[in-house]
């Protein structure tokens, strides 16, 4: 475990499921929302596919009395969603949205008692104890026919590590 593996560390907690424990499935092949899951953005995303990526956006050292050292990321999920519906309305898509969203933040949320992400990291959306959901403008999507995008963001600390 270092922190260069923290994007695929939590890209295989978001992708991982079981039925038992009460969290739900996030791809399509496991009846969730997204038809893409990935650790980092690709070079052209794909068109009309409801896409979520995993990217860091921050790194930060935390040292305490100069021999304990702890990684703190920030990672974004950029979710990029359909504009279009079968049905033409402009609302379907923003509400379809809204609840993938929901399902993103149960996931985040963790098992219960359980903020570690399966063992993956020592805390996640903990320090500070907040998630951020930014939604993009959805009126130029709708007008362009382009995808609309919200940015899930939060914090994740890993092991201290001694040295």
């Amino acid at each position: 475990m270092s922190s260069a593996d923290a994007v695929a560390r939590e890209t295989a907690w978001l992708t991982s499921f079981d039925p038992a424990d009460g969290l739900p499935a996030l791809l399509a092949g496991q009846d969730g929302p997204f038809d893409v899951l990935q650790a980092y953005l690709p070079r052209t995303p794909l068109q009309r596919r409801r896409q979520l990526y995993v990217v860091r956006r921050q790194l930060q050292e935390v040292r305490t009395a100069h021999v304990r050292r702890m990684a703190r990321h920030r990672f974004a999920l950029r979710i990029v969603w359909p504009a279009s519906a079968p049905s033409g309305a402009a609302e379907e898509p923003q509400r379809a949205l809204d609840s993938a969203v929901e399902l993103v933040l149960q996931r985040i949320g963790g098992l219960m008692l359980d903020k570690t992400h399966g063992g993956r990291f020592l805390s996640v959306a903990e320090d500070p104890a907040e998630v951020i959901v930014e939604f993009d403008d959805p009126e130029p999507s709708l007008r362009d026919r382009a995808d609309l995008t919200c940015t899930i963001s939060y914090s994740a600390d890993d092991a201290e590590i001694n040295g």
